[in-house]
């Protein structure tokens, strides 16, 4: 009997935990992963390294040719490529010129995966509204900051905490209020609050959710 690939979109705030939830859970059942953030890092740096005339344009251009490999890299991890990812994602043109990108994953993963995992601001809400499961993964401001922190400081980053808790708020507060792919809750979505969990609770108790949802789209 041939199972039904399924489709997982879990939205989230910044240094929630979600992505590298999503990894583990992606490992574990065995689903093609796509950090849908990492997409507008990817053109973020591409303008960076060309300054085109006309960004739009270019990024629609682009766009097409984006692939999972390309997401990657290193190098698209650094500020300047953070700031201008931020920046354009905010940008209505540029979040439609990328979701066919999206969504290709989402409802075409290769025959050798049993679905799809994607995890960003949006996905419940614009990407995949008919996901089979949803999640919200969140933390407390000041706990995402500290974790934030933790990661900059491995990376030999010369950062002040509370530089690093006003930029978690400024993010909070732009994916939050922004006229189109607003972060929210939708009403399917099990709320996950990571605040107090280890990264290894977080993953079980998504995966108990995962496995009883399972149990009944698989029965059908």
């Amino acid at each position: 009997m041939k199972l039904k690939k399924i489709k997982i979109g879990i939205d989230s705030p910044a240094a929630s935990g979600a992505g590298t939830i999503s990894k583990m859970l992606a490992k574990h059942y065995n689903l093609l992963y796509c950090d849908t953030g990492k997409i507008y890092r990817y053109l973020a740096k591409k303008l960076i390294q060309k300054k085109p005339k006309n960004k739009i344009a270019y990024i629609k251009k682009i766009s097409k040719k984006i692939n999972l490999k390309k997401l990657k890299s290193k190098s698209l991890l650094n500020d300047e490529v953070a700031y201008v990812a931020s920046q354009i994602a905010q940008d209505l043109r540029v979040r439609k010129s990328v979701l066919k990108f999206q969504r290709s994953l989402a409802y075409n993963p290769p025959s050798s995966c049993n679905g799809s995992i994607l995890d960003g601001r949006d996905i419940c809400t614009i990407v995949i509204k008919d996901a089979d499961i949803k999640f919200y993964v969140t933390a407390s401001t000041k706990i995402r900051a500290a974790r934030r922190f933790r990661e900059l400081k491995k990376l030999g980053k010369k950062v002040k905490f509370q530089e690093v808790l006003k930029g978690i708020r400024k993010r909070d507060k732009a994916d939050r209020t922004r006229p189109h792919s607003k972060l929210k809750k939708t009403r399917e979505s099990y709320l996950i609050n990571t605040s107090n969990l280890t990264i290894k609770e977080s993953f079980l108790k998504v995966k108990n959710i995962i496995d009883r949802k399972l149990h009944i789209i698989w029965k059908k």
